[in-house]
């Protein structure tokens, strides 16, 4: 018996604007998938599309007018675009999309979710065959020449599904990203940009800050930074990346960056108190509990298939279903691992999550009991034996 498999989240053509490293990497892993997609590639930069199309990353390149004459903006163009540009760029992108009237599924990639979630809701048509999403991945190489099919393997992926997100689109976005070997969690938007300020945008200044004062203390030969070895240089590391890129993410997110910069200088603050007054248990405790913390995060996430959990969820095919349900998912710890749609009738359906063995689910089923839903939570082995009739 011969086993069909379909390109990632059925997509059978994808238009990756902006060729980049994330763009560029995306393109490479769908090149591996042993599915055809049909790829094309869209910059502003005709080095980059030039160096797409002679790796066969891509079937297909233009420059931004030539895609629009080629119709791959418009209704019916391709199946799915994916704005791969920083947040600056990318809200640019979606009223051109919209404007040219394409009427696919969207996502984008950007590390910023806010205004770019509501200038899809303006400027798409429609607004909910749009996902956000944000690929937590990414290296101080900047460009298509740094892009890998392996970048994303086991890398978080964040999608922010809002009120209006359409169940499908979701969906498809969803087994997409997790065919490139992402993982994927779910949050809305809002809390999106206050958590990767605190995981991914202080740390990246907390890194320059480090840069600067060393740099400041390197004397005229440089001697200090001759030093710097193996933890200055991982400590570090994501310094290097592009200060243009950087730019535009601080001020994106500048609330939320501004919050948790202070909220790092007061614990600075309170450290260096403990230093002069000598107070070596406290910076015992303190050093200690920093400790216990970085070596309890995971080297690897690995999911346990014998513990895979099937949860059901009946539901109404109503506005902010699926954003309501991920998120009650997220905020239990627990995470997603496939996700599918059950149609019952026109309005009706069951949506099927599949869970990995992590989070509580005891507060997940009862949080959705609570929110009016009926969960049926299983393990994978009783949900497929169910299925079969045992």
């Amino acid at each position: 018996m011969t086993t069909i498999v379909m390109p990632p989240g059925g997509f059978m053509s994808v238009c990756i604007i902006g060729t980049g490293l994330i763009g560029g990497s995306i393109a490479a892993a769908l090149q591996e998938h042993p599915a055809p997609t049909l790829v094309y590639g869209v910059d502003v930069d005709a080095g980059s599309l030039e160096h797409a199309l002679e790796h066969e990353l891509v079937a297909e390149a233009a420059l931004v007018d030539d895609a629009s004459e080629r119709g791959w903006f418009g209704p019916g163009g391709v199946d799915l675009i994916i704005v791969a540009t920083p947040a600056q760029f990318a809200e640019g992108w979606l009223e051109r999309i919209g404007a040219e009237g394409f009427d696919g599924v969207v996502t984008d990639v950007a590390s910023t979710k806010g205004g770019i979630v509501k200038t899809a809701r303006r400027a798409l048509k429609p607004p909910a065959r749009f996902v956000g999403g944000h690929p937590m991945a990414g290296s101080e190489r900047s460009g298509i020449q740094a892009a890998r099919p392996d970048l994303f393997a086991n890398a978080y992926w964040l999608l922010t599904p809002s009120a209006d997100t359409d169940m499908d689109a979701y969906r498809r976005v969803h087994e997409f990203v997790s065919a490139l070997g992402a993982r994927v969690i779910s949050v809305d938007p809002r809390s999106h940009d206050e958590a990767v300020a605190i995981v991914s945008h202080v740390p990246h200044v907390a890194a320059a800050a480090l840069v600067d004062v060393a740099a400041a203390h390197a004397g005229e030969g440089k001697e200090l930074l001759r030093l710097a070895a193996g933890g200055f240089k991982d400590t570090t590391r994501i310094a290097a990346g592009s200060a243009d890129l950087w730019t535009g993410i601080c001020l994106d997110n500048a609330d939320a960056l501004a919050a948790g910069l202070r909220e790092l200088r007061g614990v600075l603050g309170e450290f260096e108190a403990m230093v002069r007054a000598g107070d070596g248990e406290e910076i015992r405790r303190w050093l200690a509990t920093a400790a216990d913390v970085r070596r309890s995060l995971p080297q690897q996430w690995v999911p346990a298939t014998t513990t895979l959990r099937e949860l059901k969820v009946p539901i109404l095919d109503r506005p902010g279903v699926v954003a309501e349900i991920t998120g009650a998912v997220s905020a239990a710890g627990c995470n997603i691992e496939g996700i599918d749609i059950d149609h019952v009738s026109e309005d009706t359906a069951v949506l099927v999550l599949v869970l990995t063995d992590e989070g509580d689910v005891t507060v997940l089923v009862r949080e959705l009991t609570e929110l009016g839903y009926e969960p049926r939570l299983e393990t994978l082995d009783e949900a497929a034996a169910e299925e079969a009739g045992e």
